[in-house]
């Protein structure tokens, strides 16, 4: 019986869904971070179950061509990034290969999975932080979770940030301390100020920060002024509400305490006012990309009516709008389907239709209204789309079906869900939203005669 402790010599045959080393000891499986394929390592288990264990690294026997020294001091610790210990282009394999695994093992489908579109600079790329905040015996603690727990492991700059958020960390550390917030503790339930967050605009010299707490910080005019005095290109000012018991990080109530409601960000030519709840792609640079592979199915497949669910702000309503007649853009939640309709608004976009409603029964009543879609265009939530959804699609008998999928393994699912009611799986294209992470973005086009 394997327990915590002892130490095995193995080899790395396969990485599973979140790129972790697999290893067998006489069919006994093993998970290890930070490896990569075709390594032998001696590990160490730090967790053991029935049917399988943790295990970390003690020692590289014999080391991949691949790997290197990743840029960030804290990559090990941090739970933040996964594969920064391996080169770019090897990344972008490795996430071919898992989107190619996810397929053939949920969905029992081998379609070509084309190489992922990356990033010219995988660092810096992201528009959006958010800072948990500590205390140690050395003082506040500011920084990312550990990978699986609540333990903040403090930092100075994170290089998937934008560089604005590094400087609004150092800031905060002297403004906790100069004026006396009290760091919430969540094992007692005190304390005022739980999380940090930074919103970057990247087309334009504009942040925003949300100072999450329990309740208004006292002395926040002064706090106030200080930001404002450290932030020339500072926007928004707000206090998020979060008195709850609960690992939200965002509370149900936002205060204005200084400036705009809304900072400005552009996806393409669109432009976008982006407060503190609103949902916006965090990789600006290769959202642009990921909805041009979008325009680029639907002008190989024709859209003259497209239904757009799960639509969110309009973001792909709005950008695959020059090229339909008509969009009908489905959205359940009502704040997002507001940003949006200001957003067409703004961008002088008059051929989408927004809808507040659920996705599903929006698009039956639709289809029964005899408002056919040429094109079908979903990019749903992590956990996929609805069976009754696709179930609705296949029965309505759409021509052309665009998956938009931040998730291999549900996108795969409901492949499978497509293919058996008669769609032919064309064509699939991987987009690294998030470099030296495991996650990927997809982009699928399906079709049916």
């Amino acid at each position: 019986m394997v327990k915590v402790g002892d130490e095995f010599q193995v080899k790395i045959e396969a990485l599973n869904h979140q790129a972790q080393g697999i290893a067998k000891l006489d069919g006994y499986v093993l998970f290890v971070d930070h490896v990569l394929l075709d390594e032998v390592l001696k590990v160490r288990i730090v967790e053991a179950k029935k049917e399988y264990a943790r295990a970390e690294i003690v020692e590289i026997i014999e080391k991949s061509p691949y790997r290197k020294e990743p840029e960030c001091p804290v990559y090990y610790r941090c739970g933040g990034c996964h594969l920064m210990h391996t080169t770019y282009e090897n990344q972008l394999e490795i996430k071919r290969m898992l989107v190619e695994d996810a397929f053939r093992r949920i969905g029992k489908l081998s379609p070509k999975i084309n190489h992922p579109i990356g990033m010219e600079n995988p660092f810096r790329y992201r528009n959006k932080v958010q800072f948990p905040v500590g205390r140690d015996e050395k003082g506040v603690k500011i920084g990312f979770y550990k990978k699986m727990t609540h333990e903040i492991v403090p930092t100075d700059f994170c290089l998937i940030q934008h560089e604005d958020s590094d400087k609004v960390l150092s800031v905060m550390k002297e403004v906790i301390k100069k004026y006396g917030i009290e760091i919430y503790d969540e094992r007692l339930h005190k304390g005022v100020i739980r999380h940090i967050m930074v919103r970057r605009s990247f087309a334009f010299d504009q942040m925003m920060i949300v100072l999450v707490c329990t309740r208004m910080p006292d002395r926040i005019e002064e706090i106030k002024e200080e930001l404002i005095k450290s932030f020339p290109n500072l926007k928004s000012l707000y206090v998020n509400i979060n008195s709850k018991k609960t690992n939200v990080i965002l509370g149900e109530k936002d205060i204005l305490v200084w400036g705009s409601p809304a900072i400005s960000d552009k996806i393409g030519n669109l432009l976008f006012e982006i407060s503190p709840e609103s949902f916006f792609q965090v990789n600006t640079v290769q959202t642009e990309k990921l909805y041009n592979q979008v325009v680029r199915y639907l002008t190989e497949v024709g859209g003259r009516v497209v239904f757009d669910l799960y639509s969110g702000i309009g973001t792909i309503s709005m950008f695959v709008a020059p090229y339909c007649e008509k969009v009908y853009a489905i959205e359940i939640v009502k704040q997002a389907v507001e940003d949006a309709i200001k957003s067409s608004i703004e961008n002088k976009i008059a051929n989408v239709e927004f809808i507040h409603a659920d996705a599903e029964k929006k698009m039956k009543e639709l289809i029964e209204n005899d408002i056919i879609p040429d094109t079908v265009i979903v990019d749903p939530p992590r956990k996929g789309c609805e069976k009754e959804l696709l179930e609705s699609i296949i029965s309505a008998g759409v021509k052309n079906f665009i998956y938009v999928s931040c998730n291999p393994s549900t996108l795969a699912r409901d492949a499978r869900i497509l293919t058996d009611g008669g769609y032919e799986l064309l064509k699939v294209q991987p987009v690294d939203m998030f470099p030296q992470t495991y996650h990927v973005e997809n982009v699928v086009l399906f079709k049916r005669d």
